[in-house]
């Protein structure tokens, strides 16, 4: 598992990435109730806000860690936003993306270099 300064996670199978919000970021947004996952085939940029997350304090957007193209939204969200703050890091993940570039993976941090950005917050 990868993660990003904005507090995206990623997870790579093969040649698809399966992408969700850090526990921390699902913390710190409290109750989610509203998550808007992208469509299948949409591509996207390393970057892109591709996914929005709305909870009781706050919107924001999910920005893709990699660049690809969307194989599958995680629809159960729709109906199960607390999805997000139960198993952020798990079940409540947002898309899987067919990575075009594997390397750009190589650019995120691993869980040990994640936890040190977190205590510089």
């Amino acid at each position: 598992m990868r993660f990003t300064k904005d507090h995206e996670w990623v997870r790579l199978e093969g040649d698809v990435a399966t992408v969700g919000i850090s526990k921390h970021a699902a913390e710190a947004l409290g109750d989610v109730v509203f998550v808007e996952t992208p469509e299948a085939g949409r591509s996207v940029s390393k970057g892109d806000s591709f996914a929005v997350v709305e909870s009781v304090k706050a919107a924001s957007d999910v920005y893709a860690p990699v660049a690809g193209e969307v194989v599958e939204g995680n629809a159960a969200l729709a109906n199960a936003p607390e999805t997000v703050n139960a198993d952020p890091e798990g079940e409540g993940w947002f898309a899987k993306i067919k990575v075009s570039d594997a390397s750009q993976l190589d650019e995120l941090m691993d869980r040990a270099a994640y936890d040190q950005y977190l205590a510089t917050l």
